[in-house]
């Protein structure tokens, strides 16, 4: 296994994957929790509607033969994953579903001789997390936080929009509004995008794949967790040193965590203090009305506006692709 020896942070700019096109084939796997298979059918529909070509993996149909929570064993759905990225005919990966077990699965994967392969993305959000936090750090891709095959907001229009838009015409994504978000500390920073689900931050927090917040705009979502749970999680992330120096942060979503009375006051208390601009609420992440978000991209953040403008797409567009010479990080300002 390659070492964390990038030292990535959120100041690092990513390789940015090229954009699908129509025609490409996309991985679906599980690297978690077995799928519901009942959605399966609907998702793989949505992808084949968009023109993309679903590859489905024997993960997605795997049940719990090592724990009722584990898709399969750790080592396949490792194998999976470093097949699909090996796998020139694969353009890019979408994941089933989320659950627990991406941090099982990093444990078993095997990167060496990826650091060769062409950045292609990453596309999922959740248990994903401790994915794409490891694409980062051990090859250098940015990715996109969005919705999954198999969960029930896949398909639905606001989300599924969202989430093909980035995928295949990052050109015209270049602000993100959150008109339901609320301004915790205001203010403007520049970043770049990372984050994801908040226990997954906080349990990767002291291996090889962690990808610390320093000069980076943080979103941080979750779901059915009590308020004192975030507040450890949070607390978490403070002392461990993984927010040092970060230049803002967006919370999202907060599902099913109890009433807006009982999480708010956690965001603030442990968020506000961090002198940077801070906004809560933004619809990213569990609970439908899912707006897809980048990881690893070059944005600036305007807590007051509730906007993040993105200074570079979050994939490379296909017109940049077929121009010669263009830089999959050049600035675009």
């Amino acid at each position: 296994m390659l070492g964390n020896d990038r030292s990535r942070d959120g100041a690092t700019p990513f390789a940015r994957p090229p954009a699908l096109r129509p025609g490409d084939r996309v991985a679906v796997l599980t690297l978690s929790s077995p799928a519901q298979h009942v959605l399966l059918a609907d998702g793989l529909d949505a992808l084949r509607f968009a023109g993309l070509e679903p590859v489905v993996y024997p993960s997605v149909r795997a049940s719990g033969t090592v724990h009722p929570y584990l898709a399969g064993d750790d080592r396949s759905r490792a194998a999976e994953l470093r097949q699909a990225l090996l796998d020139e005919s694969i353009a890019g990966v979408v994941f089933a579903c989320g659950g627990y077990g991406a941090q099982r699965t990093l444990e078993a994967m095997d990167w060496s001789g990826l650091e060769h392969v062409a950045p292609k993305v990453l596309s999922g959000y959740s248990d994903v997390t401790a994915i794409l936090e490891a694409i980062a750090v051990k090859l250098g891709w940015a990715s996109l936080m969005s919705a999954m095959v198999c969960c029930g907001e896949f398909a639905q229009s606001y989300t599924f929009s969202s989430m093909l838009r980035a995928l295949m015409s990052p050109e015209r994504v270049r602000e993100l509004h959150y008109g339901e978000a609320v301004t915790v500390v205001g203010g403007t920073a520049r970043g770049t995008t990372l984050g994801g689900n908040l226990a997954l931050l906080a349990s990767s927090v002291g291996t090889d794949t962690s990808l610390p917040a320093r000069g980076g705009i943080l979103l941080l979502e979750d779901e059915q967790e009590n308020d004192y749970r975030v507040d450890r999680m949070l607390t978490q992330l403070r002392r461990s040193g993984y927010l040092d120096g970060v230049a803002a942060v967006i919370a999202g979503s907060w599902y099913q965590c109890g009433t807006v009375e009982q999480i708010h006051p956690v965001l603030t208390d442990r968020l506000g203090d961090l002198g940077v601009p801070v906004i809560a609420w933004a619809n990213v992440g569990h609970g439908g009305r899912f707006q897809s978000f980048p990881i690893g991209v070059r944005a600036e953040l305007d807590a007051d506006r509730r906007t993040l403008r993105l200074l570079d797409p979050p994939l490379v567009p296909s017109v940049e692709r077929e121009q010669p010479g263009m830089s999959s990080t050049a600035s675009r300002d």
